[in-house]
């Protein structure tokens, strides 16, 4: 570490004036107030950095505490100015600390540096040949400094577009990934922020009836050495250290500022903005990853230890640490985080990454714990969107369906069951049909609405729409890792041929099964979500874990899209916002209406009962009106009629009411068919979605 006589000054405080609310620094008329957290800690330094980023200028203790605040008010740290901390205690893994004040750490609620965090050995904190001892090598050198900023202007509510669950259509997108090869995009905005504002693309956004976009995670991270060796980057962004910063590698030409603006005009356009966050785990890894701040700030505070060995992390993650959310200034840098990016960036919502590593506590997953209590309850965050990927690997670590009202989970119960049933898994009709109710018998409880389900088939974590339909196998070999990562059991059918062909009835029949699945996706109750590029056909080339993939694999390839799919994704979505049956509030379980019909019913095609035992029939049809508790506006009842068979099926509906009758209005095998009455002698086509709407004679 650098000899603080080397410091050219040392800082001017003034004495029991600063305040150890807010965190952070807040740049003010006297100075700049700093608040740093550490429980464990025997003294925390502030280190003030010449513009060049290298040159330390001065460096002193925080003169006061409260609690374990530590906290002093200065003159000599102004708007743009840079700094890092130094952090003085035991270096004692065996007790759980790991103070090293030869690392220069980042400020947890920094919102801005002055560069990107690079790996580089000399950022650990230990020696590498002996991991109880300190490592002296100053890291000053080999880190981004913070960047002091004036207080932050919040935005106004109004500008929110506040769209109601019940008519939310989610877009799960890259930043990168969709603008990179977009067709005329300017060159300084491509894979930037300011690209998902240009008018061609919400124009797009727009056209294919999304509500929500919902951003891989945009946090600054960095990317691990192990990736690095191989020449490759963590493309999806889930390795978070910096939770008050977009990350840097996708500002554009405005800066954060851009991205501020984007979010404005997607919301003017009628579109909310949902961040992925990644808040389980971080940057720092496991013992042998880089120093940069949590770990060298408090290790025993920010990160769960094992009990009876605190020198290594719980890793509930997989990703070799997991934060204690559980801590109450943990928790509270968290939902601080979370408030800035609704009150000053205005996103609308997040989806929290293995959310169970976040609820777990002592006694195991907590849905009533102190994480998602202060979550829900708070005046700010409980207004917006939350969705949970309900899953971990730590004990207890799948939770789908058990997080509290109020809180929408991601579905992978329903991506499994319409993939396995399209795939043909033997018995998957009555699955099927639990899951385009909104698989209620695991979201239906505790005053859960139908929303609770974010129903999706494809994520950014796995095959593509155009890959599950081309590949039976995972093909992975482009990370590095002898295609032993990504998921192994896929549902996926490549229908003849593994990976591309020129075999016209190929390519029909996975045509036609990506518009079966799409229509399913529809049709569903609950929330559809959609991968970005699965409207156009995007393949990876059968990888179905490309985390890593910055590049053409990763990339949506606009210019090859397929036009034709695109067009009937916008007709099914179309079709969604027109019939309201179809995107019901509350769950169906065929309860009695006020005109004596059923608010759900189901049939077989010959309108006999469904053949349920042995698992459920190939063929299904679902009967929706409206619900017996929660009268719609619009009453027309809607037939689904869903038949994987090989066989074409006669179809016979319940008799309409007098002055209407039965509209087919898609068919999945005519997709650009216009509508048309059902005929008596109707039928349903084999490998076939087919709507059919019961509307007035006039």
């Amino acid at each position: 570490m650098k000899d603080r006589d080397a410091v050219s000054s040392d800082l001017t405080w003034f004495a029991g004036q600063s305040r150890p609310n807010p965190m952070g620094v807040t740049l003010g008329p006297e100075g700049a107030n700093i608040a740093v957290f550490s429980q464990h800690a025997e003294a925390v330094e502030l280190c003030l950095f010449a513009p060049d980023g290298v040159t330390e200028t001065a460096r002193a203790p925080l003169p006061e505490r409260t609690g374990s605040v530590w906290h002093g008010l200065t003159p000599d740290l102004g708007p743009g100015g840079l700094y890092g901390l130094r952090v003085y205690g035991p270096f004692a893994p065996k007790l759980g600390h790991r103070f090293n004040p030869a690392k220069l750490l980042l400020d947890p609620y920094a919102r801005a540096l002055s560069g990107p965090v690079a790996w580089h050995p000399g950022l650990r904190g230990d020696l590498a040949g002996d991991p109880l001892s300190p490592d002296p090598e100053d890291s000053a050198s080999l880190m981004p400094k913070c960047v002091a900023l004036s207080p932050d202007r919040k935005v106004d509510p109004a500008e929110r577009p506040n769209t109601p669950w019940e008519r939310t259509v989610i877009y799960e997108a890259h930043v990168k990934g969709l603008t990179q090869l977009w067709p005329g995009m300017p060159d300084a905005l491509r894979g930037t922020y300011e690209a998902l504002g240009v008018p061609k693309v919400i124009e797009h956004l727009r056209r294919l009836g999304i509500t929500a976009v919902e951003l891989l995670p945009i946090h600054a991270f960095a990317d691990e050495p192990a990736l690095l060796d191989r020449g490759l980057s963590n493309y999806w962004g889930y390795n978070s250290f910096g939770f008050f910063m977009p990350e840097s590698r996708y500002l554009g030409p405005n800066g954060p500022a851009g991205l501020r603006e984007t979010i404005r005009r997607l919301h003017a356009a009628g579109i909310e903005v949902i961040l992925d966050v990644v808040y389980n785990h971080t940057a720092e890894s496991d013992v042998a990853g880089p120093t940069l701040s949590f770990r060298g700030l408090d290790n025993a505070s920010y990160y769960r230890l094992i009990p009876d060995a605190p020198q290594a992390y719980v890793n509930d993650t997989g990703c070799g640490n997991t934060v204690n959310a559980a801590h109450p200034f943990v928790m509270r840098l968290i939902l601080d985080s979370l408030r800035w990016w609704v009150e000053v960036m205005g996103v609308d919502g997040f989806r929290f990454d293995l959310a169970p590593a976040l609820a777990r506590e002592e006694g195991g997953v907590e849905m009533q714990g102190r994480f998602l209590s202060a979550l829900r309850q708070d005046p700010v965050l409980s207004g917006v969107k939350l969705i949970v990927e309900p899953w971990d690997i730590g004990p207890g670590g799948h939770s789908t369906g058990a997080f509290p009202a109020g809180i929408a989970e991601w579905n992978d119960r329903y991506r499994d069951t319409v993939r396995g049933f399209w795939a043909g898994e033997a018995g998957a009709g009555r699955l099927l049909a639990d899951a385009l109710l909104g698989t209620a018998d695991l979201f239906d409880k505790d005053g859960r609405p139908a929303w609770s389900s974010i129903n999706f088939i494809t994520a950014h974590d796995g095959f593509t729409l155009a890959d599950l339909t081309a590949y039976a196998e995972k093909h992975n070999q482009a990370n590095g890792e002898g295609n032993r990562d990504g998921h192994g059991h896929n549902l996926s059918d490549n229908l003849g041929a593994e990976g591309p062909t020129d075999d016209p009835a190929i390519l029909a029949a996975r045509g036609l099964r990506r518009r079966n699945l799409l229509a399913t996706l529809m049709l569903s109750q609950g929330t559809p979500m959609l991968l970005a590029g699965d409207e156009i056909g995007k393949s990876q080339a059968g990888n179905n874990n490309a985390y890593c993939q910055d590049n053409e694999i990763g990339w949506i390839a606009w210019q090859w899209g397929d036009a034709a799919l695109l067009s009937f994704l916008r007709r099914l979505t179309a079709l969604r916002g027109q019939l309201p049956v179809l995107r019901q509030p509350g769950f169906l379980h065929g309860s009695t209406r006020a005109d004596g019909a059923p608010d759900v019913a189901w049939q077989a095609p010959d309108g006999g009962p469904p053949d349920w035992p042995g698992g459920g029939p190939d063929a299904l049809v679902l009967i929706l009106r409206g619900a017996a508790d929660a009268a719609l506006p619009d009453p027309n009842p809607v037939a689904v009629a869903v038949n994987r068979g090989a066989d074409a099926l006669s179809l016979h509906l319940p008799s309409p009411a007098e002055g209407r009758r039965w509209m087919r209005v898609l068919d999945t095998t005519d997709p650009t068919a216009a509508p048309q009455p059902l005929s008596p002698d109707g039928a349903i086509a084999a490998a076939s979605v087919t709507v059919f709407v019961q509307e007035s004679l006039q």
